[in-house]
């Protein structure tokens, strides 16, 4: 907050957060509205990962164009994007003209900067502030946008109510171009310092995951992780409106009360700078996934929605820390494509799995969905702890290469946030 730069910065992030928070109900409730009764899954699944899923493309494909660009530009051309085919889609709609592909083609069209627009704000955040305080700087953003989440979808189900889930839409875009008009306007173009050396190549990012066995072992989990998870997006709108009969304000329980738990989560971030990597993220996997156990076991819907509250108390430590990670292992030249790559993994993780809740809930139902998903994440979890466990005891026997670098690798990224948190 002491920041000049970040402090232009901040609210323009929290009033897009606020619109995004109201879209994660909106999006899949526009999809059910649209979509034949007959193929409703397919669509919701269609929806929600094209959301996303073309971030990961852009991250791929438009290096060559954008690795060299500013941080703050790259942060505001996907804004701006978002605005744009955002806005286009209550348009559409009150036009009459709106089908269901083509509103799966304008939330692909939105998202395409989405995977670089991230690497932008981390990457203001790695250069602006010292090391010491990346965690801190990264659990901030995540609190204001969990924040953000807990208002969003009850103003979400007060907007599909008197207005339908296509002025929701127009409200996200709104906020969107806010955020677009801030990094594009209030962040002075010597704020934030360039890095002495020019980025070589636009799969350096790549290249420096794979040089460096911690980060593309986090990654891998992390892609697994998110990749189970992304059925949730399908199945929990099913699961209420079909299984429960219920309307989008207990959709929007569901996600507000994962948003509380986020935002606990953030707060609770920045004590964690002394904490080992690897044992928390795991742990963070383990608990997440026997916290969304509740919801594929079909415990009452109070019981449900607070268990899921609890699962979103993990959900920012995860992030941050695997974040820092990132920021703190990668030069500072090829920061922004390293960020960049990674981001892209994840984003292409969570809708992959959305686009398999489809026909999830097609052959084991919303409530067989989320019991598979849950499952799936604890098992993920107990093998990556005791593959852990297998790399560490490894460590001890082999005086070089194979397992003990990995886990050397690993020490040696704890021993350093230790020395950065004296």
């Amino acid at each position: 907050m002491s920041h000049t730069t970040l402090r232009r910065v901040l609210p323009g992030f929290a009033v897009s957060s606020v619109g995004d928070g109201m879209a994660v109900v909106a999006v899949s409730w526009l999809a059910i509205e649209l979509a034949p009764a007959a193929d409703r899954g397919i669509w919701v699944a269609l929806a929600a990962a094209t959301y996303t899923l073309s971030g990961a493309a852009g991250a791929l494909l438009l290096g060559r164009f954008l690795r060299h660009r500013r941080p703050a530009r790259l942060a505001g051309w996907d804004a701006a994007l978002r605005a744009g085919a955002l806005g286009a889609i209550p348009v559409l709609h009150v036009f009459g003209v709106l089908g269901i592909q083509g509103y799966v083609a304008l939330l692909a069209v939105s998202s395409v900067l989405h995977s670089w627009g991230q690497a932008g704000i981390h990457t203001l955040i790695a250069r602006l502030l010292p090391e010491r305080d990346h965690l801190a700087g990264n659990a901030v953003l995540s609190g204001v946008g969990s924040i953000a989440t807990v208002a969003g979808p009850p103003l979400a189900t007060l907007l599909i109510v008197f207005g339908g889930p296509a002025t929701v839409l127009a409200v996200d875009a709104t906020t969107f171009l806010v955020l677009a008009l801030t990094f594009l306007l209030a962040v002075p173009k010597d704020g934030v310092p360039e890095p002495d050396e020019d980025p070589a190549s636009r799969t350096a990012g790549f290249a420096v995951i794979r040089r460096v066995p911690a980060l593309s072992g986090l990654l891998s989990l992390s892609f697994v992780f998110f990749f189970l998870f992304g059925p949730v997006y399908v199945a929990l709108p099913l699961h209420v409106s079909d299984d429960l009969g219920a309307s989008a304000g207990v959709l929007a329980a569901f996600y507000t009360a994962f948003g509380i738990g986020a935002v606990l989560g953030s707060v609770l971030t920045g004590f964690l700078g002394r904490w080992r990597l690897w044992p928390t993220t795991v742990g963070i996997v383990i608990g997440f996934g026997i916290l969304m156990l509740p919801m594929g076991l079909g415990a009452p819907t109070a019981v449900s929605v607070v268990s899921f509250g609890f699962a979103g108390l993990l959900w920012p430590p995860y992030s941050s820390l695997s974040t820092t990670l990132f920021q703190r292992s990668a030069p500072g030249a090829v920061l922004p494509q390293a960020l960049a790559a990674s981001s892209a993994v994840r984003v292409l993780s969570v809708p992959l799995g959305t686009a398999l809740g489809g026909p999830l809930v097609a052959g084991l139902g919303a409530v067989g969905a989320l019991r598979l998903s849950g499952g799936a994440i604890v098992l993920v979890g107990v093998a990556a702890a005791a593959a852990l466990a297998l790399r560490i005891v490894g460590a001890r026997k082999e005086p070089s290469g194979g397992a003990g670098e990995f886990a050397r690798e690993a020490a040696a990224e704890e021993r350093k946030d230790v020395q950065a948190h004296p």
